[in-house]
């Protein structure tokens, strides 16, 4: 298994996906033996976190995995020689779709994603949606494409009560272009004087002209900028906000979604990409190039109590029902596919 960016402290949705999969399988599986392979830019650093019993760690080199009777490669990535059997996991295609990074990023992501999918005999994809963008973007055939969403950790004690929390919007996800944050800033500048927008994530692709935008708001002493920050302090934001607003332009699954569900948090977010379907009926869906369908549904949320129960409940029931080991568990069923 390729756990590469399962490593480090300011792990991306992808890093995260890596690590829950990693340790779910080794969980679910004890009888196993697992070899964690690591690019050579992050075996050192591998070497300061402990691995499960059973596991063991190698070098990864692009010539191809050590012996093994499978490779999962866990980020749209494969080595150039195949081993035995293969599977690899696609997040999203957004690079390849919209303009969201440098043209010498695309190119290399681009190459990296054609490769991966021809060298694979299976294609995990964390959405339906990103199994249709790698079956037209890439040409794979329906019979090798499985869908497995990304899950969710249920808070370990229960959410507080919505009226018990701060007047805080939360964003959580990278500053970048693809987030449409610019438009977050703007609708949030309708919303009455005592609500706090907080976003909660680092700098990415575009993140200068979000700043500036930011900078000339009239509601700029009501915005908080967090940076990358920690899991305990992620919890502890989603505890205490009365509402996730992520209308985000392109997104392969959207993992604040879930996390949101399950810590009892209403959601506005996109009616496009994977979102709507993640989402479902425990969001209100927008426009995320219509500021005013932005801003009317925070206030919806703010205003409407009956509303914000149902968002409520129905979030908790499709958290519920999409836990990691969940994840882990349909992802050794498809292991057990390629090697049947």
């Amino acid at each position: 298994m390729d756990a590469t960016y399962s490593v480090g402290e300011n792990l991306s949705g992808v890093g995260v996906y890596s690590r829950e999969i990693l340790h779910g399988l080794c969980a679910l599986h004890p009888e196993q033996r697992f070899l964690w392979c690591y690019r050579p830019h992050r075996f050192l650093r591998s070497l300061r976190e402990g691995v499960p019993r059973g596991c063991r760690r190698r070098l990864l080199w692009e010539t191809g995995p050590p012996g093994c009777g499978l490779f999962h490669g866990l980020n749209q990535r494969m080595p150039r020689k195949r081993a035995r059997r293969s599977v690899v996991t696609f997040h999203d295609l957004f690079v390849m779709s919209g303009e969201y990074s440098t043209a010498e990023f695309r190119e290399k992501f681009t190459r990296q994603a054609r490769e991966a999918a021809e060298r694979a005999d299976m294609v995990i994809c964390v959405s339906a949606f990103t199994a249709s963008q790698v079956a037209g973007l890439l040409g794979v055939e329906a019979g090798r494409l499985r869908v497995i969403w990304h899950g969710v950790h249920a808070p370990q004690i229960p959410p507080p009560l919505w009226e018990d929390r701060e007047m805080m919007i939360l964003h959580v996800g990278a500053l970048q272009r693809r987030k449409n944050i610019a438009r977050l800033v703007e609708a949030f500048e309708e919303m009455p004087a005592e609500w706090r927008l907080v976003l909660a994530g680092s700098a990415g692709y575009g993140a200068a002209e979000i700043l500036e935008r930011m900078g000339r708001s009239k509601a700029r002493a009501r915005i908080e900028v967090t940076g990358y920050i920690s899991d305990t302090r992620l919890r502890d934001l989603y505890r205490r906000a009365k509402m996730l607003v992520f209308p985000s332009l392109d997104e392969g699954f959207g993992i604040p979604l879930l996390e949101a569900m399950a810590y009892a948090v209403p959601i506005v977010t996109s009616n496009g990409s994977a979102l709507g379907e993640v989402a479902q009926d425990a969001a209100i869906l927008v426009d995320p190039a219509r500021v005013d369908e932005i801003a009317g549904a925070m206030k919806r949320v703010a205003s409407d109590s009956a509303l914000r129960a149902e968002l409520i409940s129905k979030g908790l029931s499709i958290a519920g029902r999409h836990g990691w080991q969940d994840a882990a568990r349909k992802t050794w069923q498809v292991y057990q596919e390629l090697l049947a």
